[in-house]
């Protein structure tokens, strides 16, 4: 896959998450997804990550912005960095609890590019950050 299809591909799945549709982020991904969040669990397939989506759906309320791709030549792997803008509306069990406070928070993702989908996606944040900002 060539290096600007790739890059397409994973600014397509961001603009489906800015838009909050889970079904068009799934339209990105293989079947087997293998999907990694920083200190979280680990999933594998589309079943667990639409699963992940409708929790994350109820407890945030995210917008991406600033966000920077890239892609290797051969288009098999991609880079992402971004601000997440979010505000944490449902308590989410083992963090504190959801009063419709804001953050803003750094990230970036990191992606395997398998036959014209993604295969894996891995999403890292500064969770002792994130804390902070809603612990206040």
């Amino acid at each position: 896959m060539p290096r600007t299809a790739s890059l397409a591909l994973i600014r397509r799945y961001y603009d489906a998450f800015n838009a909050g549709d889970a079904a068009a982020m799934l339209a990105c991904l293989t079947g087997d997804i293998e999907h990694r969040v920083n200190e979280s669990g680990h999933r594998i397939g589309k079943d667990k990550f639409a699963e992940f989506c409708g929790h994350m759906g109820v407890s945030y309320r995210e917008q991406l912005k600033d966000l920077t791709l890239f892609a290797t030549d051969d288009g098999t792997r991609g880079a992402a960095e971004f601000v997440v803008h979010g505000e944490y509306l449902k308590t989410d069990p083992g963090l504190p609890e959801a009063k419709g406070q804001t953050y803003t928070l750094p990230a970036g993702g990191f992606f395997d590019i398998r036959d014209g989908l993604i295969s894996r996606i891995t999403t890292f944040y500064n969770l002792n950050d994130w804390v902070a900002q809603v612990s206040r």
